[in-house]
């Protein structure tokens, strides 16, 4: 297809060397900030930009099929230099673009192109049927809607599947763009928020899942994914299930980012260590003689964890910008070295 720059399949993951290196730096508490953080530098004569462009609204994005009107913001990658991965940001419940948009304008900065919707329910995305009298349709959402967000099929061909939630909307935006010539092609990253993580790994699972057509695939564009602070069980879907399949229990390089004491977090990566047992790295115990310490070093994991010093969760620990455990350099790193082993 004319989208994502494809990733090969990844069974043993050994090229984490930017990752390795950013996990040293944090561990003694001193992470160095990631682009986005430095200031801009001043304009050149002649130059066409002076820093990352303002984000957009999307006007293009088409509704779910069930009729949700979304609205999304697209961080477009700077011009200077091929971009170093498209981005699918999702946040919590209960947050919107703006609760993650300082994750969003890091990655950015660092060169990422950057999608980040309002989930239904969500800040600008409005539900075709909003419940009267509730000033917060997101706490209204029952499990089925937002099991919606992660949907995606019915049928055999994808552009026109019969089932096409929140993310896969985006997806296909994105698609588009790439297509057209107005987005640069790169490999397909899923970041995810609290209830997003779960949300974003359920799709990851869907996309694995289409068919090839005659074409070619139609799925498995997801290169990576991270999980900020990822709940157990939350609004009624169980993480567990998703844990267990071969597409994100075994078949994906997986970054885990977790604060102090997120018990869930560490439910959610021991489940995943089940299905990977010699191949996770684990900050909080390096590789030792110790029976509990991590079997594989960081360059040689598919399975990685750090937890921070930071006592938040969520969107507020995606949006953290302080020298100790910033997610935006962790992610950045995990980006560049699943990229580095692909090539």
């Amino acid at each position: 297809m004319a989208g994502f720059r494809r990733m090969p399949s990844i069974r043993r993951f050994s090229a984490l060397r930017l990752l390795a290196c950013t996990l040293a730096l944090a561990a003694p508490g001193v992470l160095p900030r990631p682009a986005a953080a430095q200031p801009a530098a001043p304009a050149q004569a002649g130059s066409a930009r002076s820093g990352p462009a303002a984000p957009v609204r999307i006007k293009q994005l088409e509704p779910t099929t069930d009729g949700v009107e979304l609205a999304a913001w697209h961080y477009a990658a700077p011009e200077a230099a091929p971009p170093v991965a498209t981005v699918i940001l999702l946040h919590d419940l209960g947050g919107s673009h703006l609760t993650v948009e300082p994750l969003a304008k890091a990655l950015q900065a660092a060169g990422c192109t950057v999608v980040a919707p309002d989930l239904r329910g969500h800040g600008e995305s409005r539900l075709p049927r909003p419940p009267q009298g509730d000033p917060d349709p997101a706490k209204s959402l029952k499990t089925p809607e937002l099991l919606m967000i992660a949907s995606s099929g019915g049928g055999q061909i994808r552009d026109q599947a019969g089932v096409r939630g929140d993310i896969e909307c985006v997806r296909a935006w994105l698609k588009r763009g790439v297509a057209e010539g107005e987005i640069p092609r790169a490999p397909l990253f899923v970041v995810g928020s609290g209830l997003g993580a779960v949300l974003g790994s359920a799709w990851t699972i869907a996309d694995a899942r289409w068919p090839a057509g005659t074409s070619g695939p139609q799925g498995r564009e997801v290169a990576g994914l991270v999980l900020i602070s990822p709940p157990f069980v939350a609004k009624g879907i169980q993480f567990a299930p998703l844990l267990k399949t071969e597409e994100v229990g075994r078949g994906l390089p997986i970054l885990v980012i977790a604060g102090r004491g997120d018990r869930d977090a560490t439910k959610v990566f021991d489940a995943l260590k089940r299905q990977r047992p010699d191949s996770w790295f684990d900050s909080r115990v390096p590789p030792g003689d110790d029976r509990a310490a991590s079997p594989a070093r960081p360059e040689e994991a598919t399975l990685l964890m750090f937890t921070g010093q930071a006592d938040r969760s969520g969107d507020q620990l995606a949006a953290m910008r302080a020298a100790r455990g910033d997610p935006a350099s962790l992610v950045l790193a995990f980006v560049k070295a699943v990229k580095a082993r692909a090539e």
